[in-house]
């Protein structure tokens, strides 16, 4: 069975990408080490640094996104979005009786907040 223990971004702007991961992630980061900053997110490791071939905003955002899930998912979107750099793309919804709003990252990468799953 797999595991899956962290997520990497790439970025050609690591320091505003950091900066903006630190206030959605409302802590200081749990590593520094050169152009690379991370943080214990949960049960999984998410870093963010610095990568030669990203130039620009992600070119198909949607393509891969994370969810943050949160059971205050209105409020944490309220937060998030007035962070600088944070972009809604679509503001919160029911969806099934779980809660969904979708925003992007200063790259242009998508990310979700989610109601946590509940298996029946």
């Amino acid at each position: 069975m797999l595991n899956l223990n962290s997520v990497m971004l790439g970025s050609m702007q690591q320091k505003v990408m950091a900066a903006f991961y630190e206030k959605v992630f409302g802590k200081k980061p749990d590593m520094v080490e050169g152009e690379w900053t991370g943080w214990m997110v949960g049960s999984a490791f998410f870093t963010v640094g610095t990568h030669s071939e990203m130039i620009g905003v992600a070119k198909e955002p949607g393509r891969m996104m994370f969810n943050l899930e949160t059971k205050e998912v209105k409020e944490e979107f309220a937060r998030i979005k007035a962070i600088p750099g944070a972009v809604v793309v679509k503001e919160p919804y029911d969806m099934g009786g779980a809660w969904i709003a979708t925003l992007a990252d200063p790259d242009g990468n998508y990310f979700q907040l989610m109601t946590p799953w509940e298996s029946k």
